[in-house]
């Protein structure tokens, strides 16, 4: 006998370990002689990571998909892995040697601090697989990847090299986000922006010898003329004084007629005494501030493009820590002539931290009279998320891929419908993303990563190979067959016999989305030429968060159609379909963070309410563009779902239910059979299609209903009279069907509840393979006649339970029914059901009639009409005045809801996720007043 309650935490850990023993989830396996195959590529968790929300949501989806298609026969396969997440992990391995107090990354070398991290990746990296595992995930374990080992490193050399020989991997100097903190450049997916509560500084650039121009200051409307002054200075605005010092121009809106006289004139640079030009330029904004603005290109995206454009000086005046840097800074010196004030400026601010320049910097215009006011001033500050202070655009030379020209193949494959997002609109995400795609900046200043392949030679040419000795070998080559000064260096390395000394390798790492841009295609063994590649690339769906649209899935598209091409050489997608899943925000719609204090942790949910009841809540609130939002009260609700399954099971096995082999639908004699085997084939099918066009909170509900609602509480309870009844052979049939029922609902509800339901299987019958592996439900058999019988009952006893709630109708308080209008099929139902009816609706009798009896309240059905006299069962004056009263006060709700929805301020001025919380409450008063509404009708009529 089943056990009285489902423990979830004695049974997942078993089940789990039974499918680990059995090999269950190995690619292809339960896979049907010449099945299509089936692959989805995990999005590779980082190995410093631990399961979140999102991953939970993440995976859950997938699995969902995996184990239908598993079942349904495909050759299947998970491809697990995990990311070597560059900067978070060594800041994870140089924190652990702080806190142990070893020697420093610097203090021990790279090649010892990489062996380090190795060393922590074997001991520490990865807990986030095995939280995988108890969430269900039916990866093929046995095919662990890595970024860094080595089959994924071949692919990155091989991909790095390829590309740089074929012209889309260059050096460049160009502007990166430069983290002061880690002292690396970081991608525009580690920067997020912090809200700070800083200041404008207006500051005072005085124009070049002789120059002056009118600026208007006010407004003559007697004479109506504008009054202006003389000025021979320009003002410009800045949240960021510290950058001056790299001031190379001025730019001013060309069509700015306070400004176009100035356009080819100079400002001196106060204390410095560099002339700048002023530029005409779109960039400007005529009504925001002063309408004049200071460029810096080296610490500015938006000065960069305006100093190309300009043709502007790029002076870099700051160290890679983010601190002053104009000493010995030959850019910075250029043209300039070493005055006392210079000299004076240089010795106060050059080595002094960016923010303390800023300060002392400030105090010089005051002190100079050319601060002209100072503005509080809110704005958002780009921030890394790893080192956690303010990033600093910074010139740099660095590695950069063409992404422009590798994008193209990528937009034209989506716009052609090769590969399509689900939901659709992210498709526009896309495209505005890639067609404005900037070049990929792929070089880290890190350690640990994939070290680029470059060598440069003694005069700076650099060497692209996948080896050393590759490189080597071109160097060589390239040396001594040109003349020049360093043929002969050259030739004596070779004599001296030490070839080593010839090249120095790019200290620089890859980018982490580098290799997880390979990910389709390296996981399965690319370069090589292997079965898996063949098998399963391309793979069929990418399920993915709409974060990294951009940073993951652009690139693997980019990847995939550079690297990958058919038989005839056409380019060959990495994956047909992409699924983009929204967040999981708490159940107020707010986001979760660490500073809100409400965050949940998925692992605490899996201890509380097993994975089981995790998985089915995330997959019944997985609507397509609509966020998640979780209460732990619905995942309590969805356990309730499980142990009402375990439950029927459990009630089954009392009523003699046990798996017959011999039964089959289209077996079943009565309606009652027949009716649950129709609807059991509707959700089948209802249940396919949702997860087929991922649509899973559909799937998930059929199931709910028709566990919940059909099953147990319809099926089980007309046949307790069966199993109750002196009739054998109905009693026998009901069994065999029931076991049927439960046996296919099992596999349906697998997908989503794996633990229970392997659990429920083994329990049941003697079976020759894991319910993992068992076939997919048929929905071939259908009974309309019989539903239509079955259905109408409960439509029927539905109606006058519902009645009965409305009306307050005290449980023990039974009248007889009346049927009003019946044609000859109602009534042959109603005097065949009428023991049901009376047993389940709580009434006396079944009787029909021309028409209703006065004061009842009156229950469509079909043609016909069900009037149950209310006189006889409660005070109608009461009730009425109890109903008048609730319907007022969810008018007075709704009104104040409304009037908030309709003030323009709050809707505008208010957190979305408040919004859409006063929506969903109007929603549900809207439902009260119309259930309310219809029950103070019924009375009315009473």
């Amino acid at each position: 006998m089943l056990e009285k309650t489902y423990d979830s935490a004695a049974v997942e850990p078993k089940i789990a370990k039974k499918w680990e023993d059995a090999d269950a989830f190995e690619a292809g396996a339960n896979a049907a002689p010449g099945a299509d195959s089936f692959c989805i590529v995990i999005p590779p968790p980082n190995v410093t990571g631990s399961l979140h929300m999102g991953h939970a949501l993440n995976n859950t989806l997938q699995d969902v998909m995996i184990r239908f298609e598993r079942m349904r026969g495909k050759d299947v396969l998970w491809q697990p892995g995990m990311d070597h997440a560059g900067i978070a992990t060594q800041m994870v391995v140089e924190r652990q040697l702080m806190e142990r107090q070893e020697p420093s990354r610097r203090d021990m070398g790279r090649e010892a601090f990489v062996e380090r991290v190795w060393q922590w990746k074997g001991e520490s990296g990865g807990m986030i697989f095995n939280q995988l595992k108890r969430l269900g995930a039916s990866c093929d374990w046995s095919r662990e990847r890595f970024t860094m080992d080595e089959g994924l490193s071949e692919a990155v050399l091989e991909v790095f090299v390829r590309l740089f020989k074929e012209g889309l991997i260059y050096k460049d100097k160009r502007l990166v986000n430069w983290d002061p903190k880690l002292l690396t450049a970081i991608s525009d997916l580690e920067v997020e922006q912090v809200e700070i509560k800083g200041n404008l500084w207006h500051l005072r650039y005085p124009l070049e010898e002789g120059v002056t121009y009118e600026h208007p200051v006010g407004y003559d409307e007697e004479h109506d003329q504008v009054i202006t002054e003389t000025r021979d200075y320009l003002v410009v605005a800045t949240t960021r004084p510290e950058t001056y010092l790299g001031d190379t121009g001025v730019a001013v809106h060309p069509d700015d007629t306070r400004y176009q006289s100035l356009i080819g004139k100079h400002v001196v640079l106060p204390g410095v005494g560099r002339l700048i030009p002023i530029v005409g330029d779109e960039y400007p904004d005529p009504e925001a501030g002063t309408g004049a603005v200071k460029m810096t290109p080296a610490h500015d995206f938006n000065d960069f493009e305006v100093g190309k454009r300009a043709g502007l000086r790029m002076i870099n005046i700051m160290s890679i820590d983010g601190h002053i840097s104009i000493d010995e800074n030959s850019d910075f010196l250029e043209g300039l002539e070493r005055t006392d004030e210079l000299n004076k400026l240089i010795k106060a601010l050059d080595g002094v931290e960016r923010f303390a320049a800023r300060k002392l910097i400030v105090e010089m215009f005051e002190q100079w009279g050319l601060l002209e006011k100072i503005d509080a001033h809110t704005h958002m500050v780009p921030h890394g998320d790893r080192g956690g202070v303010p990033i600093e655009p910074r010139l740099t030379e660095q590695w950069y891929v063409d992404a422009k020209t590798l994008a193209q193949p990528a937009i034209a494959s989506v716009r052609e419908g090769r590969t399509k997002f689900v939901p659709k609109n992210w498709e526009k995400t896309y495209y505005e993303w890639m067609e404005n795609i900037q070049p990929w900046c792929v070089s880290r200043q890190l350690w640990w990563g994939h070290q680029i392949p470059a060598w440069y030679g003694p005069d700076g040419t650099v060497f692209v190979e996948k080896t050393e000795e590759e490189a080597l070998h071109a160097a060589i080559q390239h040396y001594i067959s040109h003349e020049g000064p360093w043929k002969a260096w050259v030739e004596e390395k070779l004599e001296e016999m030490k070839p080593g000394e010839i090249l120095t390798r790019d200290e620089d790492v890859l980018d982490t989305w580098f290799s997880s841009a390979l990910w389709p295609f390296s996981t399965l063994g690319w370069p090589d030429k292997t079965p898996e590649l063949a098998r399963y690339y391309p793979t069929s769906v990418l399920v993915t968060g709409f974060d990294i649209i951009f940073f993951w899935v652009a690139r693997m598209m980019m990847m995939g159609l550079h690297f990958m091409k058919d038989e005839h050489g056409n380019p060959v997608e990495p994956f047909d379909t992409v699924y983009v899943h929204a967040l999981v925000r708490d159940k107020n719609g707010q986001k979760m963070s660490k500073s809100k204090g409400n965050v949940i942790d998925p692992l605490s949910l899996i201890d509380e309410y097993g994975a089981d009841a995790l998985r089915f809540t995330l997959a019944i609130m997985a609507a397509q563009g609509r966020d998640v939002k979780l209460d732990p009260a619905r995942i309590a609700g969805y356990r309730n779902f499980g142990t009402k399954l375990w439950n029927a099971t459990r009630f089954a096995e009392m009523n003699g239910v046990k798996r017959d082999p011999d039964f089959s639908p289209t077996k079943a004699k009565t309606t009652l059979s027949r009716w649950i085997l129709t609807e059991l084939s509707k959700t089948v099918r209802e249940v396919t299609e949702g997860i087929e066009q991922y649509r899973f909170n559909e799937a998930a509900g059929a199931l709910y209903r028709f566990i919940w609602n059909q099953f147990c509480d319809w099926y089980l309870e007309l046949l307790k009279p069966v199993f109750g009844g002196e009739d054998e052979a109905a009693k026998s049939e009901a069994q065999a069907c029931v076991a049927y029922v439960l046996e296919e609902t099992y596999k349906l509800l697998h997908p989503f509840m794996p633990f229970m339901t392997e659990e429920l299987w083994e329990h049941t019958a003697e079976r020759d393979r894991l319910l993992c592996h068992a076939a997919w439900p048929s929905s071939d058999f259908a009974d309309n006649e019989a539903a239509d019988d079955i259905n109408w009952l409960i439509d029927l006893v539905t109606g006058i339970r519902s009645a009965r709630a409305e009306m307050n109708v005290p449980p023990a308080s039974k009248a007889p029914l009346v049927i009003v209008g019946a044609n000859s099929v109602t009534r042959e139902r109603g005097e065949r059901h009428g023991a049901a009816i009376e047993r389940l609706a709580r009434i006396e009798g079944v009787s029909f009639a021309e028409a209703a009896p006065k004061g009842s309240a009156q229950i469509v059905v079909g043609e016909a009409t069900a009037c149950l006299p209310l006189g006889q069962l409660i005070d109608v004056s009461a009730e009425k005045a109890r109903l008048d009263k609730a319907l007022g006060k969810t008018q007075a709700d709704i009104d104040r809801i409304l009037s908030k929805l309709g003030n323009e301020k709050f809707v505008a001025n208010a957190k979305p996720e408040v919004v859409e919380a006063e929506r969903e409450k109007l929603a549900e008063l809207e439902q009260q007043k119309a259930s309310l509404e219809t029950a103070l009708k019924r009375i009315s009529e009473a």
